[in-house]
């Protein structure tokens, strides 16, 4: 067995699918009309079709339930923070927030009320904190991620130059 991707009913696909494309800049890789998947292997389908589906009404199809959300990393996070405080209708769960591990993050909620956090990616956290000038080691225990981890970061950093 394998696992293909999560799917999120929404009310508006079309709304739902100008979100994701101009907030997040993600891409549409499947449209089937009623169901789009985007890069990244998650999914959304109309509450319509989705209550079909599962023979079930719609009223029952709910969404704002606050008990998940849907995770992106990214490399550039206050590029996309600037970018993010220009899009009007954006509603947050709650700001900037930096955890232990270094690792900063904003979660706000989607056009149906599903929450988004867009984090900095591990990797960015670790060359930060290199930067900063810990060593692999330290930068392994403070951002809680094998060494190993941390040195293939480096790696791929040296790479790119």
């Amino acid at each position: 067995m394998q696992f293909t991707c999560p799917l999120v009913a929404v009310e508006d696909l079309a709304v739902t699918r100008r979100f994701y494309e101009e907030v997040l800049g993600l891409r549409v890789i499947l449209d089937f009309g009623a169901n789009i998947t985007f890069e990244g292997g998650f999914a959304f389908q109309t509450k319509e079709t989705w209550a079909q589906f599962i023979e079930r009404p719609e009223t029952e199809i709910r969404s704002t339930g606050n008990d998940f959300e849907l995770y992106f990393e990214e490399d550039h996070l206050e590029r996309f923070l600037e970018k993010l405080e220009n899009v009007e209708s954006i509603v947050y769960v709650h700001g900037v927030k930096e955890f232990p591990w270094g690792q900063r993050v904003v979660r706000f909620y989607d056009p149906d009320g599903h929450i988004v956090e867009v984090g900095d990616s591990m990797k960015s956290v670790a060359l930060r904190f290199l930067a900063q000038g810990l060593s692999p080691e330290e930068t392994a225990a403070r951002i809680q991620h094998p060494v190993e981890f941390v040195r293939m970061c480096m790696q791929e950093k040296k790479e790119r130059v």
